[in-house]
């Protein structure tokens, strides 16, 4: 297997299971743990693996919070284009995740809060009044049925047989 080969395969698997052990990873991708616990820690130091973290179901965890898509409209800047109001976004604290998109907007912006009300605070006094920002549309979450890979569904309910006498 190729070096790139390698990091890609074990890039796929922490992906899966970031907890999963080097031993284990070392065994799947036929390489000895030392050469895994290398290759990871040369992805770490090059910025290819930024975070390990864990997927958590809100809802069965008892955390309510409030998330909403935020599409935003940019008059780009002349010579930097959207990056200037993209990075001043993504130091608000409330922000989630921005992404450069296509069509009719040019950001989609994740956004947190406690409530509606504090979320749709944000947009109006952080976001829209931002002076190249020419509009917005926000889009709350109302479930999430998957995310990061992860399928959130409930347990299958037990099906009662019909009795009949």
């Amino acid at each position: 297997m190729k070096e790139e080969e390698e990091e890609e395969e074990i890039l796929k698997i922490l992906e899966g299971n970031a907890r999963i052990a080097d031993k284990e990873i070392a065994r799947m991708v036929g390489l000895k743990e030392e050469e895994v616990k290398q290759i990871i820690s040369e992805l770490e130091n090059r910025g290819v693996i930024r975070k390990y973290k864990a997927v958590i179901n809100p809802e069965k965890a008892g955390i309510e919070t409030v998330h909403a898509l935020i599409d935003v409209k940019v008059g780009p800047e002349r010579d930097t284009g959207y990056d200037p109001v993209a990075e001043r976004i993504v130091r608000f604290p409330e922000v989630k995740s921005v992404r450069l998109i296509s069509g009719e907007y040019d950001l989609s912006v994740l956004v947190g809060g406690n409530t509606m009300r504090e979320v749709a605070y944000f947009v109006a006094e952080k976001i829209s009044s931002l002076e190249q920002v020419r509009n917005t549309v926000t889009h709350f979450l109302l479930k999430t049925y998957k995310e990061n890979g992860e399928i959130y569904e409930e347990e299958e309910k037990v099906k009662r047989l019909a009795v009949t006498l």
